[in-house]
C-alpha cells in the first residue's frame, strides 16, 4: 500500500519518498535550512503538500524543480517514484551537474596513493575550489 489515497503529506516524507533524498533525515535537514521552497516560498519539514505544487530543491549546488502529481507517503520503487513527480529542472541546472562532475575528476598515476595536504590544496586550486 503506498498511500497514493491520501490527500496531503508532509514534505519531507514525500521527498524521500519520491526518492529526491536518501533519508527522511536528510530531507527534513534541506527543509529546515531553507533549501526546499514550495511555490517559491521557504517551508518547515512538517508543511503538508497537494498535488500540483510546484516544489524547488537545492541540492549540491543546482536547483532541480519538480510538481506533485501524486501523493505518497512510503518509499516505494524508482518507476513507481517518477510516476508521482514531474522534473520540471530546467536544462541550464542540469548542465551545471555535468560540468561539476567532469571537473572532479583528475588524472593521478597509479602507484601514487592518497595526495598529501599539499597536493590537495593544489588540486582544489587548480579546479577553482578555493576556500
Amino acid at each position: 500500500m503506498t498511500g497514493a489515497g491520501d490527500k496531503e503529506v508532509r514534505i519531507d516524507k514525500w521527498l524521500w519518498a519520491v526518492r529526491i533524498f536518501k533519508t527522511r533525515s536528510q530531507a527534513t535537514e534541506a527543509c529546515r535550512k531553507g533549501r526546499v521552497k514550495i511555490n517559491d516560498k521557504e517551508i518547515k519539514p512538517g508543511h503538508n503538500i497537494r498535488t500540483s505544487d510546484v516544489i524547488t530543491v537545492r541540492k549540491d549546488n543546482i536547483d532541480y524543480t519538480f510538481r506533485v502529481i501524486g501523493i505518497i507517503a512510503k518509499r516505494v520503487s524508482a518507476p513507481l517514484a517518477a510516476e508521482n513527480r514531474e522534473d520540471l529542472t530546467p536544462p541550464e541546472e542540469l548542465e551545471k551537474k555535468k560540468i561539476i562532475h567532469s571537473r572532479s575528476f583528475v588524472f593521478r598515476p597509479k602507484g601514487l596513493g592518497r595526495p598529501t595536504k599539499k597536493e590537495r590544496r593544489m588540486l582544489d586550486r587548480l579546479r577553482g575550489e578555493e576556500l
